[in-house]
């Protein structure tokens, strides 16, 4: 199961992979999470490479290099159950091969190691996961500005997530989250996000703590009348989040999408006849 659900969501994902794979980011992890493998099968290079194989052939994996390519393959499936979309499948994929890589090098030789060590915090310094660019109906909040929003018309419910650039769950959740929004969206209904690694004030305020320790990130709200009344994940006593997958059926189930929607449009819609009615009729120039 665990092989089937990366490869499924592989196959539902392909029409969009052009999106990612045309990336610098995802096209140098890639190279990065090839390197050895690369290295280890092309000659003229895996010739000149060490072996502790029998039969002394410098370009083919010998049993210890299998074991450490198979414990990686065993990590990999393990992870990826938990996954939800296709990047965070495909970099559990990256972050494990590295990690595999730099023990291989180095098995090698401490110079490769080194050399391969170099290039990965290169690249992770300088190369970042794009961000979310779709279409969604979201409003981003400031520090200054998210009070004043939830309190403005108490007959509107916000559901607000606390998010960071940095965090890969919170890229991942992205196009999840701007999809439910385009499809819930409404005049009594809206959707906000706030940038808590930018305002921290924001984050001791509504107490999500940006930690990766304490895997709340991302974290959704959900307001009603200017207050809180529903918390994912939640939080246990140690200040650490419960486990919860952010995946689009869960948020619709536990945040009961579907009901607030149709009892927000049914408010606005009330209030709508409601001042039509109470609108007296002009009187035409023709009936003057």
């Amino acid at each position: 199961m665990a092989v089937i659900a990366p490869l499924l969501a592989l196959v539902y994902a392909a029409p969009g992979l052009w999106r990612w794979v045309s990336q610098p980011y995802y096209l140098l992890s890639a190279l990065l999470s090839l390197s050895f493998l690369m290295i280890r099968k092309l000659p003229p290079v895996c010739t000149a490479l060490p072996t502790q194989r029998e039969d002394g052939n410098p370009c083919d994996f010998d049993w210890r290099e299998v074991e450490i390519l198979m414990f990686l393959s065993a990590i990999v499936m393990m992870k990826n159950r938990r996954s939800i979309t296709i990047e965070q499948h495909i970099g559990n994929i990256f972050m494990f091969s590295k990690v595999a890589n730099i023990i291989l090098f180095f098995r090698l030789d401490v110079r490769m190691g080194l050399l391969y060590m170099t290039l990965c915090l290169v690249f992770l310094m300088t190369c970042k996961p794009p961000l979310y660019l779709g279409p969604e109906h979201i409003k981003y909040f400031s520090d200054k500005t998210i009070e004043e929003e939830l309190q403005s018309d108490r007959r509107v419910t916000w559901i607000v997530e606390y998010f960071a650039n940095w965090s890969s769950e919170c890229q991942s959740f992205a196009p999840i989250y701007a999809e439910l929004s385009l499809k819930y969206n409404c005049a009594g209904l809206k959707f906000g996000k706030v940038d808590i690694g930018r305002y921290p004030d924001v984050s001791k305020r509504y107490n999500v703590s940006t930690s990766p320790l304490s895997k709340q990130l991302p974290t959704l709200i959900l307001f009603e009348g200017g207050k809180e009344t529903l918390r994912r994940p939640q939080v246990d006593k140690k200040g650490r989040a419960v486990s919860w997958s952010f995946t689009q059926e869960n948020v619709i189930r536990e945040f009961n999408l579907n009901e607030l929607y149709q009892k927000a449009k049914k408010i606005y819609k009330n209030q709508d006849e409601a001042g039509a009615e109470e609108t007296p009729p002009t009187e035409s120039k023709k009936d003057q």
